[in-house]
């Protein structure tokens, strides 16, 4: 085992498919699945298999085509999650079964209604029936944060005697401060002797993650669980892109501790996982926020004019943004536009890539100069899409007053069907004509609009969260320079992401 090396585990398909909106199709999760291993992931927790059929699918699906990066499916303790898991992993080149119980007095009190003594023997079978379906077995405490230490070293005792090989330790509600956890991780880390990887999986509660993070890799944990953008359930998880540059940067305090990222591939990753989820990094976001190589100071402008590490302590470059730069247009070939997908993380079938490119056409007949940001979101919106149950042909809005209206056609069942509708603003007449039509009554959750790039011709990127029928909200997305048409294409593909869901 190289103790020098930190492990970095991704569970952006995973913890951050819990962040409210964030739930991905199979198709959308083998995009980010293929965009982790060019990252340099070591191990990417593609799941939760036996959480419905959608995630088994994903998981196995990432399984079949990963090649050099280990797949993980997260389990409860208990048999029918880890048979799941095991199925679902089986085409995989490299797979682990991540089980969990939790391990905290109030959790055993008051979730498990368990003894300890019980935990420690549902653990231990969980560990040994992981292990007949993969040798690569990891095991958590869940809410290890606030477990006694005494029972930790119990049942984490037992758990690698049973053949687990990672021990992971996690602050599931983010409580807890760097010094704490540092100190529990040395004692975790001196106990176990080098027996089983010691692990940390931080939440962000506290805005602690990435510090707990880096607390916990200094006292000796040698796997980091991490999202990228720290996107997760609550306030989130340790970001990756955090994590990893920190050790990066600062070597003087690491070193000899390295991660095996490849830290040009960050921004594509981050900039992938936003256009997938709709959930952008806030503009001050460490590492990859809009705000993260700004300077409107005067003063700093003038000194990193002078010289960069005068206010920069990392380049843009080193982590593969390139300032929004102007890439392609209107003459530009299928194979040019191919070649620049590649660089921005991305991997289309034939299928995909042509109706891609007919769309960059469309767009380079409206729209003067396309930027990177407006290819990113083109691409994200084909392997975003879903089977059309209902599809948009015609869209005719007027307002005026204090009405607004929206005429609009959808096609269902090979028929087309059209109708009109008022509305207190034309976002709100086209919701309502489309619930008309269909019969399927929404309700908006929220409505964000976005410029994907920049000037007046500007694509708006369009995210919804609609509930329908009184079941948990889900999202859509909507693409185009007109921003209220942009709004219909996203109300339609949560309508459309709902039926789907409901089939499963």
């Amino acid at each position: 085992m190289n103790n020098n090396k930190i492990i970095i585990f991704d569970t952006t398909l995973r913890d951050g498919e819990q962040s409210p909106g964030a739930s991905m199709n199979t198709a959308e999760k083998l995009q980010i699945a293929l965009q982790l291993e060019r990252l340099g992931v070591d191990v990417m927790e593609a799941g939760f298999a036996a959480a419905s059929p959608g995630d088994f699918d994903a998981v196995n699906q990432i399984a079949k085509q990963a090649s050099n990066i280990r797949v993980c499916s997260l389990s409860r303790a208990v048999e029918r999650d880890i048979k799941a898991a095991g199925e679902a992993l089986a085409p995989a080149k490299y797979k682990r079964i991540h089980t969990f119980i939790a391990t905290s007095p109030i959790h055993m009190e008051y979730k498990l209604k368990m003894q300890p003594q019980e935990v420690i023997k549902r653990a231990v079978e969980a560990v040994k029936y992981a292990k007949t379906f993969c040798d690569d077995v990891e095991f958590s405490c869940e809410d290890a944060g606030r477990t006694d230490i005494n029972f930790m070293k119990e049942i984490c005792d037992a758990v690698i005697e049973a053949g687990a090989g990672t021990i992971n330790l996690p602050d599931t509600v983010g409580y807890r401060l760097p010094t704490e956890l540092s100190k529990m991780v040395s004692e975790m880390v001196e106990f176990i002797n080098n027996r089983a990887i010691v692990s940390v999986h931080n939440h962000n509660d506290l805005g602690l993650a990435t510090a707990n993070s880096l607390a916990c890799i200094l006292a000796g944990a040698r796997q980091v669980e991490c999202t990228i953008n720290g996107i997760g359930e609550r306030a989130g998880n340790a970001a990756l892109e955090e994590i990893v540059m920190a050790i990066k940067t600062r070597q003087d305090i690491f070193a000899p501790l390295y991660t095996d990222i490849i830290a040009k591939e960050i921004y594509p990753s981050s900039r992938l996982i936003a256009s997938i989820t709709g959930i952008e990094p806030q503009p001050n976001k460490a590492i990859v926020g809009k705000n993260a190589f700004a300077h409107e100071s005067g003063i700093h402008q003038d000194g990193v004019l002078k010289h960069k590490e005068t206010y920069e302590i990392i380049s843009a470059q080193s982590i593969g943004l390139e300032q929004n730069s102007l890439v392609l247009g209107k003459h530009s070939g299928r194979h040019a536009f191919k070649d620049k997908l590649v660089s921005l993380g991305f991997d289309l079938d034939v299928d995909a890539l042509n109706t891609a490119f007919d769309k960059f056409k469309q767009l380079a007949d409206k729209k003067k100069e396309i930027f990177d940001d407006d290819i990113r979101a083109l691409v994200a919106e084909e392997i975003t899409k879903i089977p059309q149950v209902y599809e948009i042909v015609e869209l005719l809005q007027s307002s005026g007053g204090s009405l607004a209206s929206a005429s609009i056609s959808i096609k269902h069942d090979d028929q087309i069907t059209s109708d009109s509708a008022l509305g207190n603003g034309t976002a709100d007449a086209i919701f309502k004509v489309i619930d008309r039509i269909s019969n399927i009554n929404g309700v908006l959750k929220d409505y964000k609009v976005t410029a994907v790039s920049q000037g007046k011709d500007a694509l708006a990127k369009v995210d919804v969260k609609v509930e329908f029928e009184g079941h948990n909200a889900v999202m859509g997305h909507g693409l185009d320079i007109d921003t209220m048409k942009a709004s219909a294409k996203a109300y339609i593909g949560a309508l459309n992401s709902y039926l789907r869901i409901k089939d499963l």
